[in-house]
């Protein structure tokens, strides 16, 4: 197995990959590894999440190429990313894998490193941040407090169907703090469950749409209504179910909106944000 040595004084040579955590969504957020890696870049393979104003940060000549999924549309599968990579960082060019988010993180980033490293291609991974922790902080949300919650827990909604998967959201459901990525269309079906697995109806809960956009918008409600409040909200979205959810307008540094009253438990009330 190889690997580009870790040092922020050089970058990554010819023919060899670089993972590149994107972040999620205002260019600023991305890091300066991973703009300088950008700006090396020979070819850049890009994902539908990720904002196109980073492909400016790249240099004149560098090849682009879109390889983004979306549910239910015509798309490039896992294995022809995988072979792109190869087939350009064997040509001897530096490939930059620009990812929405962190590579690690529901991303393929694991099977992408396996598909490279099984080819003894040289790559490294810049870890980029997770909207599963921006979306809250854009939001106001704290994932963790001292005295309200000391545990969060991470899953993907994005397949909440079948019975294993009624056990992941089961164990995930006794985390103080659940943060839920892809999971939107499944948002009803998801609190169904969680009420049933013994959640309370009543917990707040809250919806984060395009996290760090200017035209980010929060919804909060509890885990009994959050579904018909979230009604018309599009993808990239975040959903946080927690005490701390209600905490979204006393500590929205971000939005700019309009809010009305929402049910909230006494200790947290807050407000609708969108």
């Amino acid at each position: 197995m190889k690997h580009i040595k870790s040092d922020s004084r050089r970058f990554p040579k010819s023919g060899s990959v670089s993972l590149v955590g994107a972040g999620p969504g205002d260019p600023d957020l991305i890091t300066v590894r991973g703009a300088n890696a950008l700006s090396h870049a020979d070819v850049v393979v890009y994902d539908r999440l990720v904002n196109p104003e980073l492909l400016k940060m790249t240099r004149d000549g560098s090849e682009h190429i879109y390889v983004g999924k979306r549910a239910g549309k015509p798309s490039v599968s896992q294995d022809q990313i995988n072979r792109i990579l190869l087939s350009k960082a064997l040509e001897g060019k530096f490939v930059v894998r620009l990812k929405g988010g962190d590579p690690f993180v529901f991303g393929r980033g694991g099977e992408e490193c396996e598909a490279l490293s099984g080819a003894g291609i040289r790559y490294e991974v810049v870890p980029g941040i997770s909207s599963a922790l921006a979306a809250p902080a854009f939001a106001g949300i704290p994932v963790t407090h001292r005295k309200l919650a000391r545990s969060f827990t991470v899953i993907t909604g994005h397949t909440i169907r079948g019975e294993d998967d009624a056990e992941v959201l089961r164990s995930a459901g006794e985390s103080d703090t659940l943060i839920i990525l892809m999971g939107l269309k499944n948002l009803e079906e998801i609190a169904r469950r969680l009420i049933g697995f013994g959640r309370a109806p009543d917990t707040p809960a809250a919806v984060v749409e395009r996290a760090s956009y200017l035209n980010q918008r929060t919804v909060v409600g509890t885990l009994s209504t959050i579904g018909e409040r979230a009604e018309g909200m599009e993808s990239p979205a975040t959903i946080i179910i927690s005490p701390l959810a209600a905490m979204a307008n006393d500590l929205s540094w971000f939005d700019q909106e309009e809010t009305t009253e929402v049910e909230a438990s006494p200790q947290l009330k807050s407000k609708i944000v969108g």
